[in-house]
């Protein structure tokens, strides 16, 4: 089990401020699965329109944390196979299913991601992903991600 502090995960992952999902990794398990934080704070600009006098974060912004905690299994997991050069590959996000919202997120919340890997075969990656807050879960899904290999 290892982590990752953000200059890592910055040079794994092409997101920038103000669509980086990801502050830190606290384990991972190559080929297995991923427990990453997201510190979800007022400051986050979706919460100006999302909404205004009841802030409250974005679903799809909770999947694309979880799928940007999947990139960075997959990019680790390749990594230590020597499959993969840093930074010059990408994954892309290619399907969601059985997307469940049980809790509202607000500011203040702590997300903690967890990506367990299901199947990899080919360019083609599969996991289960669940966000808790307090331990309580809040979102959950099934992600498919594609290997596409360098980045222009």
């Amino acid at each position: 089990m290892s982590k990752l502090e953000v200059n890592e995960i910055l040079s794994l992952l092409p997101h920038r401020y103000p669509f980086i999902l990801i502050d830190r990794v606290e384990e991972f398990q190559v080929d297995q699965s991923i427990i990453a934080i997201k510190n979800v704070t007022i400051n986050e600009l979706f919460f100006t329109g999302h909404f205004p006098n009841n802030p409250v974060m974005p679903g799809v912004l909770q999947l694309e944390a979880m799928a940007q905690a999947f990139a960075l299994l997959a990019f680790k997991s390749l990594q230590s196979k020597g499959g993969i050069v840093t930074g010059k590959e990408i994954f892309y996000f290619a399907g969601i299913d059985k997307a469940r919202f049980k809790k509202p997120v607000i500011p203040g919340d702590q997300l903690l991601i967890e990506i367990l890997l299901t199947r990899q075969k080919g360019a083609i990656w599969k996991a289960k992903g669940t966000v808790k807050v307090d331990g309580e879960l809040v979102c959950s899904a099934e992600l498919t991600a594609a290997h596409m290999g360098s980045k222009q």
